[in-house]
């Protein structure tokens, strides 16, 4: 039986999903503070990509969970037509080629060394995606009156188009940038939606790199992360969670190489089942809610 969650972790990562990645990200947090007493926005660091990002942005401005709620109601709405559930279907499949293809040779304390070459193979792929003028207005005008900063703890994934290099925008060193422009970046999956600029250079997805960016967790030896991953287990695409397996076994050894302990939460059955693999599908958050703050709830009690 696993160890349950009843301490704040040192650094709280949370992964791409969609629309439906976010509402069991919500629901989970949720549920395990209901019944642990724990408050994530008081987490020492918070690491988003895509849809985590929009949830890691909540917890940095301060605001409880339920704050984000509108804004899966606002990237369903923007995401949630059929055109768009085709294109996901295709970079689905495109992306767990290419993300398992680029995860599968990577070891501990190699990550970095091997970075270029993925970064090459992705710039080369990302140059080939079909344009398109659709963008996520709606979500950036409501992130906006979230008034989160870049303060320290926030880092957002997202991944320089030209160059297929991750970005973690918050972190020293990187390009200044609006959390909410650095949200809407690592929301921009390609096929779908269009590359946000922002410094004059353009940045799509941050699940490009990775679907959770494990491996990028801020802190040093000792430190306790927690990160949650909804395209492992048994939900999403095939594909996806291929790529998300590859990606996360390097990641975790090297944070276990760095001395941290990592600990990952994914769907559980009943949750897996409400997302189904269209990850996009806003008819469902609610379903999705309703099976993840249970998921929540049990993993503070061990019994998930």
């Amino acid at each position: 039986m696993p160890e349950p969650v009843t301490e704040l972790p040192d650094v709280l990562v949370l992964g791409a999903g969609g629309t439906l990645g976010e509402a069991w990200m919500r629901g989970v947090l949720s549920g395990l503070e209901s019944a642990s007493g724990l408050d994530f926005r008081r987490c020492e660091y918070l690491l988003g990509t895509s849809a985590g990002s929009i949830v890691a942005a909540v917890l940095a401005a301060g605001r409880r969970l339920e704050a984000g709620d509108r804004a899966a109601r606002v990237w369903g709405a923007e995401a949630g037509d059929e055109p768009v559930q085709g294109a996901l279907g295709r970079l689905a499949r495109g992306a767990g080629r290419v993300g398992a293809a680029a995860a599968a040779p990577l070891a501990p304390l190699t990550l970095a060394a091997l970075g270029p070459v993925g970064a090459a193979g992705r710039a080369a792929a990302l140059a080939a995606v079909p344009h398109t003028e659709r963008r996520l207005g709606g979500l950036g005008r409501h992130l906006e009156g979230l008034g989160g900063t870049f303060d320290g703890r926030l880092r957002i994934a997202a991944v320089d188009r030209r160059r297929g290099r991750r970005v973690l925008f918050g972190a020293p060193g990187a390009p200044p940038a609006r959390v909410s422009e650095a949200v809407l970046a690592s929301c921009a999956v390609p096929w779908v939606f269009a590359p946000v600029e922002i410094g004059g250079r353009e940045y799509v997805d941050g699940g490009v790199w990775s679907p959770g960016n494990l491996d990028a967790a801020p802190g040093g030896r000792g430190a306790r992360v927690l990160c949650l991953l909804p395209t492992g287990g048994a939900a999403g695409p095939a594909a996806l969670r291929a790529a998300t397996t590859a990606a996360l076994a390097a990641e975790e050894l090297a944070l276990k190489a760095r001395g941290m302990r990592a600990r990952t939460i994914t769907p559980d059955a009943a949750s897996a089942a409400a997302m189904g693999t269209a990850l996009m599908d806003q008819s469902r958050v609610e379903a999705v809610l309703d099976a993840a703050f249970p998921q929540g709830r049990a993993l503070a009690t061990a019994s998930a």
